[in-house]
């Protein structure tokens, strides 16, 4: 059973995964930034999530959506959590 530390934890993980995609993605604005130590760490993290989504999303000429598509998926997993936790509680 769900304990609300457990959806809570769950959601705190999520959230940070979040927000290393974000940084991720502002890496592609910086030149060689994703070159970097931090960048090729953030790239290991990031990469194996988001390729789920570029085989689904084709880029549209130079802009790439699956990373928002991606971060949007994060969300609704995370809000689903709270609402499944809502209904066993």
């Amino acid at each position: 059973m769900l304990t609300y530390y457990a959806v809570d934890l769950l959601t705190t993980i999520i959230n940070y995964y979040t927000f290393v995609l974000i940084i991720y993605i502002f890496m592609s604005w910086l030149p060689n930034a994703r070159e970097s130590k931090i960048g090729q760490l953030f790239a290991r993290v990031s990469e194996p999530y988001l390729e789920i989504f570029r085989k689904i999303i084709p880029p549209f000429g130079m802009i790439d959506i699956s990373p928002i598509v991606a971060i949007f998926a994060l969300r609704l997993a995370a809000d689903g959590l709270w609402v499944l936790y809502s209904y066993i509680a």
